[in-house]
């Protein structure tokens, strides 16, 4: 049974990323997938789909499984192929040949009236958004930190390594629950220089920075890796240099613990995973991933033993070890 904080998350979660629901339905429409499922004498998979409206592969599977979640397309599997058609919802009102349709009012609304949104709250003085992004995250580990790290007991691993550990957040809840770890926050020069200025941390003797690119400099010396939010932002073949170098600093017996919002095995669902995935396309060159994928980035690097769990809530946890 689910808390009261629980579900306060969840639906504060929930609220947090309407607008990538919004863009879901705004992009489906002006790409014109409802129109070409419409017309479509049977339903269509995701490659004919993207061949049809001209877009890459990757992108219209994410679009279409999204719209699936949110009730605006069904999918049958035959075949081992997943075929996409209209709801009636979709039928009814987002298809442009249906005499019901609001096709061209969510056009507008996603053309002009979001982009207006976009600026419902002026900052009163502008922020680094480096800063920004920083505090966003040490909001995000206050509250999934402990869960992450809690999914594995990490006490066999007492030197640990944070990379692209920003601000120290995740480390802070690494030492307050492992009380004989130490951890090493490993990032690019200008985020340490950040966290120092504005992210103090009170447990200096069980916390350090150290500045480096962990595509290109020595990674510290440590017992476990962690990578928190890290490889969704690449594309596989950044992943597996980077687990690569990771594999060759880890000693026998070490690991590496993977923190990312884990979709499903055939990778529709959950929703906000699926939302997540469509933000990394938008926003970088990775994506969200099922456990099969994180395993088969891991192997080739050397991880043998790789468990993945889901915590329940919004982020999971994989440790893998060599």
């Amino acid at each position: 049974m689910s808390s009261p904080d629980t579900e306060a998350i969840r639906l504060l979660h929930e609220l947090s990323n309407g607008f990538m629901v919004s863009q879901v339905l705004f992009a489906a429409c002006e790409l014109g997938v409802f129109d070409l499922l419409a017309k479509a004498p049977e339903p269509l998979g995701s490659a004919a789909v993207a061949a049809r409206l001209g877009t890459s592969r990757r992108g219209t599977q994410l679009l279409l499984d999204a719209c699936v979640s949110l009730k605006l397309l069904q999918v049958d599997t035959r075949g081992g192929e997943a075929l996409y058609e209209n709801t009636e919802l979709s039928s009814t009102y987002l298809s442009r040949a249906s005499p019901t349709s609001q096709h061209h009012m969510l056009l507008y609304m996603g053309r002009t009236t979001y982009q207006c949104w976009g600026h419902l709250a002026q900052a009163v003085r502008s922020e680094d958004e480096r800063l920004q992004f920083m505090q966003a995250l040490q909001a995000v580990w206050s509250v999934q930190g402990r869960s992450v790290l809690a999914a594995f007991d990490l006490s066999p691993f007492p030197r640990v390594c944070d990379l692209g550990g920003c601000s120290g957040a995740l480390a802070k809840e690494c030492v307050s629950l492992y009380p004989a770890c130490h951890v090493t926050v490993f990032d690019i020069p200008e985020v340490v220089c950040t966290a120092r200025r504005h992210f103090p941390v009170q447990e200096e003797e069980r916390i350090g920075f150290r500045e480096g690119d962990f595509f290109k400099d020595p990674l510290p010396d440590a017992d476990l890796y962690i990578l928190a939010r890290v490889l969704h932002d690449w594309a596989d073949d950044k992943c597996s240099q980077l687990l690569a170098r990771i594999g060759q600093a880890c000693k026998p017996g070490g690991g590496v613990l993977v923190v990312e919002s884990l979709l499903d095995a055939e990778g529709r669902g959950p929703l906000t995973t699926q939302l997540y995935s469509l933000n990394m396309l938008v926003q970088t060159e990775g994506q969200e991933r099922t456990p099969a994928q994180y395993r088969a980035l891991l192997a080739p690097a050397g991880f043998r033993d790789v468990r993945c769990k889901r915590t329940g809530g919004i982020y999971d946890a994989i440790l893998a070890r060599k």
